[in-house]
Parts: C-alpha cells; sequence; structure tokens
C-alpha cells in the first residue's frame, strides 16, 4: 500500500488526509444510526454495547495477528484513548441522540475539529500557525451556521452532552493520533477497545435484563452500523491518517462529515440536496484547503 501512494507521488500529509477523509466516510453515519438505535433501545445500551461488540473483534483481531502487549505508558495512553471514543463519546452522544434530531447534533459537532486540533496541540505536540487556527474556527464557524440555517434550532439541554462528546473525542483523537505514530492505526483502537471492555460489561448486563432487546430492524441495523464500523473499523484509517498526517491537519476533514452525512440521506433516503449545503461544503472545502497550506509543526520537527 505504501509503495502504491509513492508511485502517485503525494506526500505524508496528503496521504493522511485520504486516510482521513476515509474514516469522516466512516464516522459520518454514526449519528443518523445512533439516532435509529436509540428509538427503540435503551441509549445507555447503544452507547456501551456497540463497544462490547467491537471490543470482541478487536480482541480476535489482536489475537489473530500476534500483536505484543503494550507497555505500561502506552496502557495509560490507550486507557485516556478509551476513556474518550470508546465511553465518552459513544455513552454522550446516545443520550442527546434520543432527545434531539441528528442534524441538531450535527451542530455542535461541527465544533470537534477545532477541539481535535487543540487536542493536538496540547496532548501530540503540534504546533499549527496562526493561518492554520484562522481557517480551522472559520471552516468550524461555517458548519455551525450552516445547521443552524438548516433549521437545527436553538440549543438545548442536550447540547451540554454533545459539548461533552466534542472534548471526549477530541481528547481521544489527540491521544491516539500521537500513539498510532508507535503501535500503529488499527492497533490503537483495538487495544482501546479492550482495555476499556470490562467496564462495559454488568452495566449492559443490568439494561438486557431491565429492559429487554425488543427492537426494530432499522434500530438493529443502527446498533450494527455503530458497534462495526462507528467504533472499529472507519478508526483504523482514521488513527493511521493522524499517525501519517497529524492530528491538528487530519482532523480538519471532519469539517466534511456533516456534508457527507446530508449526501448519504440523499442516497439512502431520496433526500432532496438544498443548494445551501453545496455552497456551504464549497466554503468548508475552502478552508480544509487554506489548512493545508498552512505550516503545522510536529513534536519530531521541534
Amino acid at each position: 500500500m505504501k509503495s502504491y501512494w509513492k508511485n502517485l507521488h503525494l506526500n505524508s500529509e496528503t496521504i493522511g488526509l485520504i486516510y482521513g477523509f476515509l474514516g469522516v466516510v466512516g464516522f459520518s453515519l454514526t449519528l443518523p444510526a445512533t439516532r435509529a438505535a436509540v428509538i427503540d433501545l435503551d441509549p445507555l445500551f447503544v452507547g456501551l454495547g456497540r463497544g462490547l461488540v467491537a471490543a470482541i473483534l478487536a480482541a480476535f483481531t489482536l489475537r489473530i495477528t500476534h500483536q505484543p502487549i503494550p507497555s505500561k505508558q502506552q496502557l495509560g495512553s490507550l486507557l485516556v484513548v478509551g476513556l474518550g471514543v470508546v465511553l465518552g463519546f459513544p455513552l454522550l452522544s446516545a443520550w442527546a441522540m434520543q432527545q434531539v434530531p441528528a442534524a441538531h447534533g450535527a451542530v455542535v459537532l461541527g465544533l470537534l475539529p477545532l477541539a481535535t486540533a487543540i487536542a493536538g496541540f496540547l496532548r501530540a505536540g503540534e504546533r499549527p500557525d496562526f493561518s492554520f487556527w484562522i481557517a480551522s474556527i472559520v471552516g468550524s464557524t461555517t458548519v455551525v451556521v450552516f445547521g443552524i440555517i438548516s433549521g437545527a434550532g436553538h440549543l438545548q439541554v442536550a447540547d451540554l452532552a454533545l459539548f461533552g462528546a466534542v472534548i471526549a473525542a477530541a481528547f481521544g483523537y489527540g491521544e491516539g493520533g500521537r500513539l498510532a505514530l508507535i503501535l500503529g492505526g488499527w492497533q490503537v483502537i483495538s487495544w482501546a477497545l479492550v482495555i476499556v471492555a470490562p467496564f462495559e460489561v454488568l452495566p449492559t448486563i443490568f439494561v438486557v435484563l431491565k429492559q429487554g432487546l425488543i427492537a426494530s430492524p432499522i434500530a438493529w441495523f443502527g446498533f450494527a452500523y455503530v458497534s462495526v464500523v462507528s467504533q472499529f473499523i472507519a478508526f483504523f484509517a482514521w488513527y493511521h491518517g493522524m499517525a501519517i498526517g497529524g492530528v491538528v491537519r487530519v482532523g480538519q476533514i471532519q469539517l466534511l462529515q456533516p456534508f457527507l452525512t446530508l449526501l448519504a440521506s440523499a442516497i439512502l433516503l431520496g433526500e432532496t440536496l438544498e443548494p445551501i449545503a453545496l455552497v456551504t461544503a464549497c466554503l468548508v472545502v475552502a478552508s480544509v484547503a487554506a489548512g493545508k497550506k498552512a505550516s503545522i509543526k510536529r513534536a519530531e520537527d521541534l
């Protein structure tokens, strides 16, 4: 795979952005799928159960590939990743999706790329120049304004959970992207899933015994998607992209996620793409392109 990219004469940052984009494609249906799942399933089951399903896949993958056990220091970092992207974001977003539409959630999650950049600055030691921060703020603001204009509505109590989800995911991304340089992208998410799985077992069993597992096929499809794709497979490309292209730069690709969600809705559900969505998407792409031109010093360059 690496030789293939070299033959295309692409630099590491561009390759990282391509992998990051593939990860975002996988993430783009997370909120709609979560929304579908929590219609019939308890948010606690969706938030924790998805991690357990992914942990089984991760343990199997680690086993058959004979991966060495991480060091104590790496285990501490993996715990941070797990708390952020396996526990924090899934739980908080699942609860919020029971309260507000997925489109509303996309407004608040539009701040995630900027939060990821801050986490990359704090945890991964990356130092973007001033022009990058301007491009990132403009891009995030554009996404939020688009969501409000599109009818996502005013801020609600559930937005506090979404803000918490943003912070949890951002630090999970920042720590995971840094660690992926050492362990590898898919190894990071796999070990993180396995490490936090014991904390998920008892609460999940309690919810199942209390609420049962009777749900519609669409709810189970949504749960299957967030378990296999959102919580596991998409992270392979996402963390690998961050390891290659940097946490700060690759994190900005998430600005495209709301528009990929709209595109998927148009293809799968026959919904109409409004002109404002296309115009806003172009502005977001421009901000991502501007961010790509900005100078970012990574820890190994300092």
